[in-house]
């Protein structure tokens, strides 16, 4: 794809809009990234707090430790972090600068502030506001459709801004573009220059917490348990992307660079292709191209499913990287697609409870998926237009799955929504 092609700098511009660094679930960094704002604009300690949240952010701040904080879980720790030591302008590292003394105040204000959560009848949408009032005075910001998009801010009843939509892709490069073929021209053919940054960043990050992930115990363990099992290759692929997930939701405080507003996902499409870059002895510039191309299947795949479901994230980003892991060893387009298609018709059912240790489970599940597919395609064993939801091409597919995950999944969320919350 040569830079003159207007794809080149769309598919550049989506990388970097969605490889940024966060650290801690993005749900409860959401949270107190848009507590932080507030606090900044009340311009005072507040004396209570509502927190209005939709389903999916309720279901996935509930389980999961917010870093930072000496082990607090859950929406109400995740606000008051953001109030007491929360610094807006670093966005989703918010928190990630918080002293000892600060710690010991965020446990003190959830002691003597009242919090009050509303959830709003929305299940599927990332849709949050945050009230803070102080005396006569108080601020509210509102964060709609990504984790990032601050579509309100007001105080003492003056809107101060207004954004224009709160759509799950909001001021973000136009997802529609993206299409298996032009990602596999697009990351053969970029310029390296112009992936090293983005990449090599991701690379970094999410391969030093994986590594955290296996030298301690986090979580349930799962990355150092698949290692126990065995030390092959293929082991290591899923151990390594579960280690990441093992420190990551049990509040390790390290940075990730996340991948369709997750970092789970961010580390599931990048750390299987580098465990079998090492393995293979592959160099810089291939590994590069091939996260890429995983990076870009999974946010395909994600554009039509949106931002929170029932459907598991795990399973786009594990399945991209199977598509990953084929580009990684020299295989062409046809194996790529056939893989992506294969691993998906295995593995769509995979259901999404929240943010808690069994996500690093649940990684590895779709990273084996990616891996069986890709395994199936190299010698033909393909899964057939017809099988479930498998389509005429891997586009159809794909368009399948968004509307599996966006549409037919909504009731599966509101139950899973009521068995958390009882």
């Amino acid at each position: 794809m040569e830079k003159s092609d207007s794809l080149y700098n769309s598919y550049l511009c989506i990388l970097k809009e969605e490889l940024v660094p966060a650290m801690g679930c993005t749900e409860p960094i959401c949270l107190a990234y848009a507590a932080a704002k507030a606090r900044k604009v009340l311009g005072a300690m507040p004396e209570r707090v509502e927190i209005e949240a939709s389903g999916n952010i309720i279901k996935n701040v509930k389980s999961v430790v917010v870093p930072n904080t000496d082990g607090l879980k859950g929406l109400k720790a995740s606000v008051a972090s953001g109030i007491v030591a929360g610094n807006p302008d670093k966005v989703l590292e918010v928190i990630s600068e918080v002293s000892p003394s600060e710690k010991q105040r965020i446990a003190d204000f959830l002691e003597t502030t009242p919090i009050t959560i509303i959830p709003l009848n929305r299940i599927a949408q990332l849709d949050i506001t945050v009230k803070l009032y102080a005396g006569e005075h108080y601020s509210a910001v509102r964060i709609a459709g990504h984790h990032t998009n601050v579509v309100a801010v007001e105080k003492d009843g003056e809107v101060l801004f207004e954004g224009h939509c709160a759509d799950t892709n909001a001021n973000m490069t136009d997802r529609s573009c993206l299409r298996m073929d032009k990602i596999f021209d697009f990351a053969s053919t970029a310029d390296i220059a112009d992936l090293r940054p983005v990449i090599g960043r991701q690379i970094e990050c999410n391969r030093s917490i994986a590594m955290e992930g296996l030298r301690n115990r986090w979580g349930a363990n799962v990355g150092n348990t698949l290692l126990r099992c065995s030390n092959d290759v293929r082991q290591k692929a899923k151990a390594w992307a579960a280690a990441g997930s093992d420190a990551r939701m049990s509040g390790c405080e390290m940075p990730v660079i996340i991948n369709s507003g997750s970092g789970n996902q961010g580390m599931t499409v990048c750390l299987p292709i580098l465990a079998f870059a090492e393995e293979f002895g592959i160099d810089e510039e291939r590994t590069i191209r091939a996260v890429t191309l995983s990076n870009l299947v999974a946010i395909h795949q994600k554009t039509g499913i949106g931002r929170l479901s029932a459907y598991c994230g795990a399973v786009s980003a594990g399945c991209a990287s199977g598509c990953g892991i084929a580009f990684l060893l020299g295989h062409g387009l046809n194996i790529i697609e056939h893989t992506l298609e294969n691993a998906l018709g295995m593995a769509a059912g995979i259901v999404c409870d929240g943010a808690k240790p069994s996500c690093a489970g649940k990684i590895a599940l779709s990273v084996e998926a990616g891996l069986l597919g890709f395994e199936m395609s190299k010698h033909g064993d393909n899964l057939q237009s017809g099988d479930g939801i498998i389509g005429m091409n891997v586009e159809e597919t794909i368009d399948h799955i968004g509307r599996l995950g966006r549409n037919g999944m909504r009731e599966t969320d509101v139950e899973i929504l009521k068995v958390m919350v009882k």
